[in-house]
């Protein structure tokens, strides 16, 4: 690993080379915001590099909710964000001065329950299934699989959504007051953790490759539009800092359990541990794929325009 090397590039980056006085000329450290869960675990040799060092110049705040992620862009105290793609585009076409860098998360979304009878999306007729915000990428994504595999999500399924996030729905599906669930990692380690009767029934992630042909591009890294222009070398060193991580995560999952323990993005090893191999994680430059992310925000788009802020982004998403 070459993280300290990189972060020190990063900090001389930053830093400067002082002021004529003599004094030390500190500036203001870079944010990167992100959300405790598979993007933060996926960078946790990056955090934990980070804290080691007292003065390096990147910061990393990790939040509950995209819309605290969204918050700190609206208010430009974000240089990195963290977000699901949809809501990356929604507010790259409301006039936010952001770019997709790249997407570090590919599909996290299982469907899980206690009745091992359902092997087949036929049997989740006339079926309740509990499902997360309205509107928002799990809802969405779970109503176009069940009309690729011939289920009416209006007429021939219930769903629920009295369980406003993924913690609340977790733990009704652990707690068995959900019977089915859509719900995602690092929470579907959770749930097995706590009651070892609830199964995976489908990996919602395999269903939506079999159906379109490429994985589900789900969370996005946003770099602002400033940073890039002013600081090139730095978001470089960040995005590369950031897919030595992930790897070394994917390589390492007990090591890297223990990091995300004690940075206390879940309160468990063991837990971390078991969720790594179904997080997702693999950091691929947006301007590689970025067909892909568009035909992954048009199926969106199709369902419902205000999923990705009434348009389809421009060529000036994607750096």
């Amino acid at each position: 690993m070459r993280l300290p090397a990189i972060i020190c590039i990063c900090f001389l980056l930053i830093g400067g080379c002082g002021n004529p006085s003599g004094g030390e000329k500190k500036a203001a450290p870079f944010t990167i915001a992100t959300l405790k869960g598979p993007s933060s675990m996926g960078m946790i040799r990056l955090i934990d590099s980070l804290d080691l060092l007292a003065d390096a110049g990147i910061k990393v705040r990790i939040v509950n909710e995209p819309l605290q992620v969204r918050k700190m862009m609206l208010d430009g105290t974000a240089d990195f964000a963290l977000l699901p793609t949809t809501m990356a585009a929604i507010v790259y076409n409301k006039g936010l001065d952001y770019k997709l860098s790249a997407i570090p998360v590919w599909g996290t979304l299982y469907l899980f329950g206690r009745d091992t009878s359902i092997t087949s999306w036929e049997d989740l007729r006339h079926k309740t299934v509990y499902v997360m915000a309205r509107g928002m990428t799990p809802d969405v994504l779970f109503r176009y699989l069940l009309q690729k595999n011939g289920i009416d999500p209006l007429k021939d399924i219930i769903l629920d959504y009295r369980f406003p996030s993924h913690i609340d729905l977790a733990n009704a599906v652990a707690s068995d007051q959900a019977s089915l669930g859509v719900i995602s990692e690092p929470m579907v380690s959770q749930v097995m953790h706590r009651n070892n009767k609830v199964k995976m029934l489908f990996d919602l992630n395999q269903e939506w490759l079999s159906a379109q042909g490429f994985p589900i591009p789900q969370t996005a890294l946003m770099v602002k539009a400033s940073v890039i222009r002013n600081n090139p070398a730095l978001v470089e060193e960040v995005l590369d800092a950031y897919e030595r991580s992930v790897e070394w995560v994917n390589g390492h999952p007990d090591s890297a359990a223990v990091l995300i323990a004690r940075h206390r993005i879940l309160d468990d090893p063991r837990i971390a541990y078991q969720a790594i191999p179904r997080s997702g994680l693999k950091l691929v430059r947006a301007a590689a794929i970025s067909s892909q992310i568009t035909d992954y925000l048009w199926i969106f788009y199709q369902m419902n325009p205000q999923i990705t802020g009434g348009k389809m982004p421009d060529e000036g998403f994607y750096y």
